[in-house]
């Protein structure tokens, strides 16, 4: 079995990159490595986090069972937990990438990633000050014409990826 390496040329490719600058200026090569050190504590406790999430998605959902929930059958109701979700979602987006993918994998319509990514610009905990600054008739068009255009971004990324160009392979 051929083991994939996602990831290792650009990985090599940093690593080149850091030793030459460490040449050039050694000090501020530190300085970066260091902040990234930083960036990297901080992303493995949300890694952590969306791993248990997609082996708890894994095993507790069947694939067939996720694909009709959330694949080419799914319909309105698809795109409403999308774009539920989408809007009721927190942290980094890329946070989301690794159990996506593995959705996708299972059947996941990649419109309805894309309308789940679309909609995270809804924040919810931000509602009541927009309401407060722009009024109540302001913030609920700008959420729902938000939404809409999630979800036509959705249709679109479907059209788009009807072939194996958009696989996550």
């Amino acid at each position: 079995m051929k083991i994939k390496w996602m990831g290792t040329k650009f990985l090599a490719f940093v690593a080149v990159l850091y030793a030459v600058l460490a040449f050039i200026d050694a000090h501020k090569t530190l300085e970066a490595l260091l902040q990234a050190g930083k960036v990297l504590a901080e992303l493995v406790p949300i890694l952590m986090v969306v791993m248990l999430l997609t082996v708890y998605v894994h095993y507790r959902f069947e694939p067939k069972k996720l694909a009709a929930h959330l694949g080419e059958e799914s319909g309105v109701k698809g795109w409403a937990v999308a774009l539920g979700l989408g809007v009721l979602s927190h942290g980094p987006m890329y946070a989301w990438y690794p159990m996506f993918r593995d959705m996708m994998r299972h059947g996941l319509r990649k419109g309805l990633v894309a309308a789940f990514f679309y909609a995270r610009a809804v924040k919810v905990p931000i509602l009541p000050i927009m309401v407060q600054y722009f009024g109540l008739a302001f913030t609920l068009s700008i959420t729902l014409y938000t939404l809409l255009a999630a979800w036509v971004q959705g249709v679109l990324i479907e059209k788009l990826c009807a072939g194996k160009p958009c696989d996550p392979e």
